[in-house]
């Protein structure tokens, strides 16, 4: 898989604002090509159907703390080609059930980049913060500005598209044709 970079999803568009444009939570760091085996192990990948249970295992093999600790609204901060290797949605699953609602990270897997779009989990391209933030500080993400504030200051990051947006802002890619969000 390839990794996005600042143009390929992240397009200066007009700007469409969605419903919540400030998000903030503790920081996790991780590094540089974790794939989906390591954010939801490969072994559970037909075993658990349910997602609270999914939520159990978030990168228990990289972090064994991660899914006991980890708060809603808490940010995932990664360094390049987060989320690499296979396509199964349950490594965005896992995390979005565990109450994560943004990754900051240096660059995306492409298919990883659009899974967490589909399922209403923020994609944040934006190798600047992610170099800054440090494991458990505040992190904020401000949608409307596009900028991810941290102790070393903000940092900006190209707008999203309207139509990634308007998936984000609805929750989910099927609750938007829905019309549930």
């Amino acid at each position: 898989m390839s990794a996005t970079n600042d143009t390929q999803y992240a397009t200066r568009t007009t700007h469409h604002a969605p419903r919540t444009t400030h998000y903030a939570g503790r920081a996790w760091l991780y590094g540089d090509d974790v794939n989906t085996d390591v954010i939801f192990p490969g072994k559970y990948t037909y075993t658990i159907r349910d997602r609270a249970e999914m939520a159990r295992h978030a990168l228990e093999d990289l972090d064994p703390a991660f899914a006991a600790h980890v708060q809603p609204g808490d940010v995932i901060v990664a360094g390049r080609n987060w989320g690499a290797g296979s396509s199964r949605e349950q490594a965005v699953w896992c995390l979005h059930q565990a109450g994560v609602r943004v990754i900051v990270a240096a660059s995306f897997a492409r298919i990883y980049f659009r899974n967490a779009v589909n399922n209403g989990l923020l994609p944040v391209v934006c190798p600047e913060a992610a170099a800054a933030i440090q494991p458990g500080e505040t992190v904020t993400v401000d949608l409307a500005r596009c900028v991810v504030g941290c102790a070393a200051g903000e940092f900006p990051f190209p707008s999203l598209s309207t139509s990634v947006q308007k998936i984000i802002e609805a929750g989910g890619l099927l609750k938007m044709l829905r019309g549930q969000g």
